[in-house]
């Protein structure tokens, strides 16, 4: 019986052998240049579309396909984008990159600047806040406190953006940490264009102002609101 099984054993490891395994025929005397037999093809065989070349996949004979309705190619206007209204008038298309200038790059020479690049509206904080919600609350929670959800599941080490430190940097280097990351934060280059940056960077700014405000930052017109209340109890000295 165990003789039986042996030779079994070794029929199909044999088989195995010369069917998934052997990659040019190297062992016989007289080489061939023929594709060894694969059950699963090698990805570089594999069936794939390549740029500018004909496909059997598609009815119409070609690899390229036309753009799916509703997508656009980087570089190029899409619904959505930051207008000049809310951008002040700098900026109406799609932007991941750009110059070395101010605006791409946070940096006035070989310093951190201050300031955004276009006059900041309220139409720009309305678009910083929804930026940031979608892209940075996850982390950093909804008032910048470091407490976002991610930190429920684990993630350590996410900054306080209301602490002095950071609130003592630089509009440029927030601007330069939102595109290429720093310490364990991955960058948002690729993800968020340069007028989206310094909204958020707008916002983020607010946030930390609405942190530490005093009772002298309440419009005037506003503090009659807080008539019969304490104010010192609703906003931090």
């Amino acid at each position: 019986m165990v003789r039986y099984f042996l030779l079994l054993l070794i029929i199909l490891s044999v088989l195995v052998i010369g069917m998934a395994g052997l990659r040019d025929y190297s062992f016989l005397p007289h080489r061939t240049s023929r594709p060894p037999i694969e059950i699963f093809p090698d990805m570089v065989r594999q069936d794939k579309v390549k740029a500018q070349a004909p496909s059997s996949f598609f009815a119409d004979g070609r690899g390229a396909r036309a753009p799916i309705p509703g997508t656009v190619p980087i570089g190029y206007h899409s619904p959505g984008t930051p207008d000049s209204a809310v951008m002040g008038g700098t900026y109406d298309v799609v932007l991941f990159s750009g110059n070395a200038d101010y605006a791409n790059t946070g940096k006035l020479g070989t310093n951190w600047g201050n300031g955004l690049p276009f006059a900041a509206t309220p139409a720009t904080l309305q678009r910083g806040q929804e930026r940031y919600q979608i892209q940075c609350a996850v982390c950093h929670g909804a008032t910048g406190a470091g407490n976002g959800i991610a930190t429920k599941y684990g993630l350590v080490g996410v900054a306080n953006l209301n602490q002095q430190r950071l609130r003592d940097m630089s509009d440029g280097e927030i601007y330069n940490t939102i595109v290429n990351g720093k310490n364990t934060m991955l960058g948002y280059g690729a993800n968020i264009q340069a007028p989206d940056r310094w909204a958020i960077v707008a916002y983020i700014r607010a946030l930390q102002r609405s942190q530490y405000a005093t009772i002298a930052d309440v419009p005037a017109d506003q503090r009659a609101l807080l008539t019969g209340t304490n104010p010192t109890t609703l906003i931090k000295p």
